[in-house]
């Protein structure tokens, strides 16, 4: 590890730089304000001009050249120590190939961004599974094992608090247990996930905004709605993950000695991926089972109910497609107790099943409840600009 400073100035303001011990025996850098008549009851006169200044903090991130100074300012972005040397990396190998399985490729493109591009923007990963002993939280303590200081381990409630500035400035925030259930957590999330710039804040400190590169990593045990999604996200990438034959209390040891070699694997690999988007893999490269679990499981109740009304009209008729306006649903909707909202109804069939009226007024067969039938439907002819709604189109929510 670098030679470290131990006291510094910043602008007028004198620092003392501390290593923070945890309960698993190691310690964390912090920069901690101090005052002058402490550091002289301390240290010597001289050694008080002997510290070193600068102009402010800034943040510069880089893994492989990195600048602990630049210009005249502080980075506060830590190096990491390992030093990548050719090597085996089977136990490393052997966890990404179980959190990736058949995305095995991306997972591995996923590593090296975050090592050789720090500053790309990447999807949150979630690892869901609601079994235990599956490898999730092993798998973050190996991205704080490589990255060191520039990782922070968030709770959800860390994502509502306004004092952000000691995880806005990080490479990764990770959470181990995450249950966002509010859509203004997720929206909060989604806009950190792409956002170039954010405004950070500290207690006793005015805000001031930053080049944001943080990137999200989050594990949970609720497979169906640890989180909110819609159907038309991009920036989420779920996986679940199995059951862990074997429980090796020494495999986050091993993984730690083959970190150098794993770094210098990811140096000298070839990308499998292109770039594809803002968040470099493309929506379908993201694309998976569990994704889509979630998807349905965040979807409203009116739009599941539609589905189900729908369904149950062409069942009963023996067709694949049913028409209407808005006016035929009013009956429809209040006989079955569905509550009506004119607007979220045609944000359903625009944005999320892709279904557009007619663009002129055109004759369309639709079905009202059959009031000699308490259980079924009648067809009649009508005039209008109408949708109409096949299977197809409401396929992914039975």
């Amino acid at each position: 590890m670098e030679d470290e400073v131990k006291y510094m100035r910043i602008g007028t303001s004198l620092y003392k730089v501390v290593r923070k011990p945890n309960i698993k025996g190691a310690t964390s850098k912090e920069i901690v304000p101090w005052s002058y008549g402490a550091l002289r009851q301390d240290e010597s006169k001289e050694y008080i001009f002997s510290i070193p200044k600068y102009d402010g903090f800034c943040t510069v991130p880089d893994n492989i050249n990195y600048k602990r100074v630049v210009g005249t300012f502080y980075n506060k972005y830590e190096p990491i120590i390992h030093v990548p040397t050719e090597g085996s990396f089977i136990h490393i190998d052997s966890l990404i190939r179980h959190i990736f399985e058949e995305q095995y490729e991306l997972g591995m493109d996923y590593m090296q961004l975050l090592y050789t591009r720090p500053l790309q923007k990447l999807p949150i990963l979630m690892l869901v599974s609601q079994e235990r002993n599956t490898g999730k939280s092993t798998f973050l303590n190996f991205l704080k094992a490589i990255f060191q200081d520039n990782v922070t381990f968030n709770t959800n409630e860390d994502f509502g608090n306004k004092f952000n500035a000691d995880w806005a400035t990080k490479l990764l925030v990770v959470v181990d247990e995450v249950m966002l259930n509010k859509r203004e957590d997720t929206e909060r999330l989604k806009n950190l996930s792409t956002a170039l710039n954010y405004k950070v804040e500290a207690k006793q400190k005015d805000r001031h905004e930053i080049e944001f590169f943080s990137k999200f990593v989050m594990c949970s045990n609720n497979e169906a709605f640890p989180i909110i999604i819609d159907p038309e996200e991009t920036r989420f990438w779920v996986r679940k993950v199995r059951h862990l034959d074997s429980d090796d209390t020494d495999f986050l040891t091993k993984l730690n000695q083959e970190i150098p070699a794993f770094l210098y694997f990811l140096l000298h690999r070839q990308m499998h991926t292109r770039v594809q988007s803002r968040m470099w893999f493309s929506a379908n490269d993201l694309r998976t089972v569990a994704l889509e679990k979630i998807m349905n499981s965040s979807r409203s109740r009116l739009e599941l109910d539609m589905a189900e009304l729908f369904n149950d009209i062409m069942d009963a008729h023996h067709i694949d497609r049913i028409s209407f306006c808005m006016t035929d649903l009013i009956p429809l909707f209040e006989y079955h107790h569905i509550k009506m909202d004119k607007s979220q109804v045609k944000r359903i069939l625009k944005d999320l099943w892709h279904v557009a009226h007619a663009e002129n007024a055109l004759s369309y067969s639709t079905y009202i409840i059959d009031r000699n039938n308490t259980t079924g439907y009648v067809e009649v002819r009508r005039v209008g600009r109408f949708y109409s709604v096949s299977r197809d189109n409401i396929s992914h929510l039975s």
